[in-house]
């Protein structure tokens, strides 16, 4: 396997990113083109943590897969209320940027996403927004209930409602969004091409009551979800 580090000029964010990438090297030195995994990190880390916490390079040997981890830092994946557009960077010019500079399969079967905590909503808002070019998106305790936001954040105090009105903006109108996962579910719920889903949290996680919320709107809307 190869591991490269790389640094580049977003135009999306107009600033310099941090993009890890594993990629098999027998395969792409004899020309073949492998399947990609994103792989989205959480809240309080960046795009090394999976390098540094995880054996996603033995994984990805095995499996002969490329592997995508970008730093978006606290954005949610999104175009954030205050202007920098990180969904932007993360559904268009990242993978644009990535087929530049490797030989990655653009084939949807080949294509795959998957993240922790806020990286695992991230997953799963890529997925569900774009079914028709990710095959499958994994969620591991992930945030997947994000508009319950608005009815916690009286408890959380101002620093923190501040900053998720940041990024979202007002989080009144935080429900039936394209920020909303649930509502993204019962979007993608009526297309003919849908993503499979992979779905996990420990029950004591603090995001529990989320998870058990998306897997049972998921289930309701007959999506193809394994939790």
């Amino acid at each position: 396997m190869a591991l490269l580090h790389t640094q580049f000029r977003s135009n999306a964010l107009q600033i310099a990113v941090s993009v890890d990438v594993i990629l098999p090297q027998e395969a792409c030195l004899k020309g073949r083109k492998p399947p990609v995994l994103y792989l989205l990190h959480g809240l309080s880390d960046d795009h090394s943590i999976w390098l540094r916490r995880t054996s996603i390079e033995r994984y990805a040997d095995a499996l002969g897969l490329a592997v995508v981890m970008p730093a978006v830092n606290r954005s949610f994946y999104a175009d954030t209320a205050c202007g920098a557009q990180y969904w932007t960077f993360v559904s268009d010019e990242l993978p644009r940027v990535m087929h530049g500079f490797f030989p990655l399969s653009d084939k949807r079967a080949d294509t795959f996403v998957a993240g922790l905590s806020m990286g695992g909503y991230g997953a799963f808002k890529l997925a569900l927004t774009l079914p028709d070019r990710f095959a499958a998106a994994a969620s591991l305790s992930g945030v997947l209930d994000v508009a319950s936001i608005t009815e916690r954040s009286a408890n959380e105090g101002e620093a923190w409602r501040c900053e998720k009105e940041s990024v979202f903006g007002d989080l009144d109108l935080l429900r039936g969004s394209s920020h909303d996962l649930l509502y993204l579910a019962e979007q993608v719920a009526r297309r003919k091409r849908q993503p499979k889903l992979f779905q996990c949290c420990g029950s004591e996680d603090f995001l529990y009551a989320a998870n058990t919320t998306f897997r049972k709107h998921a289930k309701k809307l007959g999506l193809d979800l394994y939790y």
